[in-house]
């Protein structure tokens, strides 16, 4: 068993740390101020083949694995979780469309979406409908030979900002076998957005509902089959965590990094912080629950490529335990740094905002619990 990085893989971190170190992180707290991201970072983004990572190479994307895309999140997230994170959503849009679209599907919206001159979000969670995804009320009626979508998302990364959604909408019964995917360019008629969220962290992405009233979309706007929606997301989140658990990984490692540094030059009654055993014993736990929790992303990761019958499981616990291990490294670096971990300067306040979230989405971590005891007990 290797566990290492191929040299291959070693040069896909290297690409994507030194990008956000380069063109994210000397800009982060003022897009967090502003409340959005430029649009001309993505084609610089989209040129180093980040804007299609699990889009086939035959297709116009890069062709990654789940694993690599692991590297590739971690590192974009020491220079912005926020950032890297919404990177990450228009990525599992364009693999989606990879996957389940058709021939003529894949040739007008791949190319765009791999260059990212089209933005994807992802429509899924509704105001009454968050863990309990399959509840959603969103209808897609048929309307002649087409669809009109009806309803409300919550809570979406570019609403009002990307330049297209995949919405999953109920054009059948009840249960997720109801549950369609939709293609939705943004300026469909009945297409309006709400108000900017107000968030405690990821700052930089604007998120708002989306609303649809009575939004016309041709038969071509299905994606894949009808009633396969809600397996399509599903199968979408498997990834999707293991996303969010790199990003976390990646925000972590950058407050560690900052607070081993700062350590090493604070000074208090006539030593460094690092001279004193008690932080020496907190420091070597931070430490051991990083490396930890990367073996066992890496591990999910290769499992997901290899196709495991027990991914779904491992992606569960991956991102419960990284997610989980992420904050509590982070939260414990704005501590040591005392009051000046507080400080927006330092850094380190808005790398735990940030990380909160990653506890809640792509499914709860309670959610993520219930996917592992369901594994263990077999329903019984």
């Amino acid at each position: 068993m290797d566990f290492a990085l191929t040299e291959e893989q070693q040069a896909i971190f290297a690409m994507a740390r030194d990008f956000g170190q380069a063109r994210i992180a000397p800009h982060a707290r003022d897009w967090e101020r502003q409340g959005t991201i430029p649009r001309d970072l993505w084609p610089e983004a989209a040129a180093l083949g980040l804007g299609g990572l699990y889009v086939s190479e035959d297709q116009g994307g890069t062709g990654l694995s789940r694993l690599d895309a692991t590297l590739v999140f971690e590192a974009l997230a020491m220079a912005c979780p926020s950032v890297a994170a919404f990177l990450s959503i228009h990525n599992m849009c364009a693999g989606m469309i990879d996957r389940y679209g058709s021939a003529d599907q894949k040739a007008r919206l791949l190319p765009a979406a791999c260059a990212m001159d089209t933005v994807w979000s992802y429509c899924l969670t509704e105001p009454g409908s968050g863990s309990d995804a399959a509840a959603l009320r969103t209808r897609a009626d048929r309307d002649g030979a087409g669809w009109r979508l009806t309803g409300t998302k919550a809570f979406i990364s570019g609403g009002g900002y990307s330049d297209a959604y995949i919405v999953m909408a109920r054009s059948g019964g009840d249960g997720a076998r109801g549950i369609s995917a939709y293609l939705m360019p943004a300026g469909t008629p009945g297409l309006s957005f709400g108000g900017l969220e107000d968030k405690m962290g990821w700052r930089a992405q604007p998120t708002r509902q989306v609303q649809m009233d009575g939004c016309p979309l041709p038969a071509t706007a299905l994606l894949g089959d009808e009633g396969r929606g809600f397996a399509y997301a599903m199968a979408g989140l498997d990834g999707g965590r293991l996303n969010i658990a790199a990003c976390a990984l990646g925000g972590a490692q950058a407050a560690f990094d900052a607070t081993l540094a700062y350590m090493g030059d604070r000074r208090a009654f006539g030593q460094t912080l690092t001279q004193f055993q008690g932080l020496q014993f907190r420091l070597a736990e931070m430490e051991t629950r990083l490396q930890s929790a990367r073996v066992f992303l890496r591990q999910a990761a290769w499992m997901l490529d290899r196709g495991d019958a027990r991914a779904t499981t491992q992606c569960a616990m991956a991102k419960l335990m990284v997610t989980d291990a992420a904050f509590d490294v982070a939260n414990q670096c704005l501590q040591l740094h005392g009051g000046y971990g507080y400080l927006a300067d330092y850094g380190i306040e808005k790398i735990v905002r940030d990380l909160r979230v990653h506890q809640i989405l792509e499914g709860t971590n309670e959610i993520m619990r219930l996917i592992i005891a369901r594994s263990l007990t077999g329903g019984r």
